[in-house]
C-alpha cells in the first residue's frame, strides 16, 4: 500500500465512520475533510473541520501509513505542522507528538476500508500492463474517458505554457521577445531545440528587430551567431560574403561570441532537419513578419496559421545545409508535418500562456480550437489508447492521450484519474 491510497480514501471519505474514535478514545465527527494539498510543502489537507468530543477544530489533516512516519519526517520540529488537528494513519505503531510534546489526536483506518476497494487499488498498482487499467477500461463509460481527456489536454497545455511564462520572466516581461524565443525552440524541434534557444541569447530580439528590413544583414547575423560561418570548410563566394558581413556587424554591435559546433546536433538527422535548413526557414519567418505576435494572433483559420510559417527561405539555404555544402535536393518552405508540430508545440502554448498572462480565456479557447483543426497524431502512445476505446480524432485528442500516459498511466497515478476513480468507485459495496 502507498500513502496516496490513504489520501484518496480520506478525500472521498471511503471508510466506515461508525463509532469513529481516536486511538485515545475521543469521539470524532468529520464536518469537512479539508482541501487536498497537491504540493510537497505542508500538511496533506488544509482547512478541515473536525469535532473531537464536543470541541470543534479547524486546521490541517496529515496522513501517513504508520504513525511513526510523523517522527521520521520530523514534523514535530516543523512549525507548519502545529496546525494539524488530526493525524490519519493506517496503523498506529507509536504515539505522534506535537512540537510542544503533547500527543497528536490520531485516527487509525485499518479495518475501516472495504476489502474490495483495497483489492482494486492493489490490482491497479501491481498491474504489469503499460496502461494499468487496460484489462478493465471496457467497464468505464465513454463519458468518463472523454472527461479525463479534457483534463489532461488542459494540463499538458498549461505545462507547456509554464515554459513560455518562464521565458517571459527571463526576458523582463518582453512578450515579443518571448514569442521569438518560443518560435526558435520550435524550429529546433527535438534534436536542436537547445541550439536554437542558445541562438536567441547571442542574437536577442532587439537586434533582430533592428535588421528585419535588411534581409542580407539579418541573414548574416542569424547564421553568423549560430556559428555556421566561423569555420567554413568548403568556402564559396556567397558564404564568404555572409561571414564578412557578420564579422563587421558583430564588432559594430559588440555581440556576444557566436555559438560553436557543439551547440548543434548533426547526427542521425534527416536532411530536412539539418540546422542550416531550419535556420533558413526560421529566418524567412522573421523577415516576413515584423511583429510576430500581432500577426500570429490575427490568424483564425488553419490555412492562415500555415501561411504564417510557410515562407520562402533565401535561395542559398534552399540548396545548402551548411556554408559551401550543397544538398542533394532542394528544401524550400517548411513541410506540412513540421508546421503541424509548430502549431501544437509553439502556437497553442503561446495562446495558453497569453490567456494566463491577461486573464482572457478567449485565447485558451483559440488554442483548443486550433488543435481540433489539426489532424490526429498516430504514434505508439495514441495507438495504446485507441485500442481501449479512447477517442483520437484530432491533435487535441492526441495531445490529451500523451498527457494521460505521461502524467497518470506511466507513474500509476490511477487514483487521480477519472477512469481510475470510476473503477475504484465501482468496487465500493453498500454498508
Amino acid at each position: 500500500m502507498k500513502e496516496d491510497f490513504l489520501h484518496y480514501v480520506w478525500q472521498h471519505q471511503y471508510f466506515n465512520k461508525e463509532q469513529l474514535l481516536t486511538t485515545t478514545g475521543e469521539e470524532i465527527t468529520i464536518l469537512h475533510p479539508g482541501f487536498y494539498n497537491r504540493s510537497d510543502a505542508g500538511p496533506d489537507f488544509s482547512s478541515a473541520r473536525i469535532k473531537l468530543d464536543e470541541t470543534e477544530w479547524v486546521g490541517s489533516v496529515e496522513i501517513h501509513l504508520s504513525s511513526s512516519d510523523w517522527r521520521r519526517h520530523h514534523h514535530q520540529r516543523d512549525a507548519k505542522y502545529n496546525q494539524v488537528v488530526l493525524h490519519v494513519v493506517w496503523q498506529e505503531d507509536e504515539v505522534a507528538l506535537r512540537e510542544e510534546g503533547t500527543p497528536m489526536p490520531t485516527l487509525e483506518l485499518q479495518g475501516r476500508v472495504q476489502l474490495p476497494l483495497q483489492a482494486q487499488y492493489q490490482e491497479l498498482l501491481w498491474s504489469e500492463a503499460v496502461i494499468p487499467c487496460a484489462p478493465q477500461t471496457h467497464l468505464v463509460d465513454g463519458i468518463y474517458k472523454s472527461s479525463m481527456l479534457d483534463k489532461t489536454l488542459l494540463e499538458r497545455l498549461q505545462l507547456k505554457a509554464e515554459l513560455v511564462l518562464e521565458r517571459m520572466e527571463q526576458s523582463r516581461q518582453n512578450w515579443e521577445s518571448t514569442v521569438y524565443q518560443t518560435m526558435a525552440a520550435g524550429f529546433g524541434f527535438k534534436m536542436n531545440q537547445d541550439g536554437f534557444l542558445f541562438l536567441t541569447q547571442v542574437l536577442p530580439w532587439g537586434m533582430v528587430q533592428r535588421y528585419q528590413k535588411k534581409p542580407a544583414q539579418l541573414e548574416a547575423l542569424v547564421f553568423g551567431q549560430a556559428g555556421l560561418l566561423s569555420h567554413i570548410t568548403a568556402p564559396d563566394e556567397y558564404a564568404l560574403q555572409l561571414a564578412k558581413e557578420h564579422h563587421f556587424l558583430s564588432h559594430k554591435h559588440a555581440l556576444e561570441e557566436p555559438l560553436t559546433a557543439k551547440a548543434w546536433n548533426m547526427l542521425r538527422l534527416r536532411p530536412a532537419n539539418f540546422p542550416g535548413i531550419r535556420l533558413g526557414q526560421f529566418l524567412a519567418v522573421l523577415l516576413a513578419h515584423e511583429h510576430l505576435w500581432s500577426t500570429l494572433v490575427a490568424c483564425s483559420t488553419i490555412k492562415e496559421f500555415k501561411e504564417f510559417f510557410q515562407q520562402e527561405p533565401p535561395a542559398y539555404w534552399q540548396q545548402h545545409y551548411a556554408p559551401g555544402k550543397k544538398c542533394k535536393q532542394t528544401f524550400a518552405r517548411i513541410g506540412e508535418e513540421s508546421i503541424q508540430n509548430l502549431l501544437i508545440n509553439v502556437v497553442a502554448p503561446l495562446f495558453i500562456a497569453y490567456s494566463r498572462r491577461t486573464g482572457d480565456y478567449f485565447y485558451q479557447g483559440k488554442a483548443i480550437a486550433l488543435l481540433e483543426q489539426i489532424p490526429k497524431e498516430n504514434n505508439k502512445i495514441t495507438r495504446l489508447y485507441t485500442g481501449l476505446g479512447f477517442a483520437n480524432k484530432s491533435a487535441a485528442d492526441s495531445q490529451a492521450l500523451i498527457g494521460l500516459y505521461q502524467r497518470y498511466c506511466q507513474p500509476k497515478k490511477c487514483l487521480n484519474c477519472v477512469v481510475g476513480h470510476r473503477l475504484m468507485k465501482q468496487h465500493l459495496t453498500r454498508p
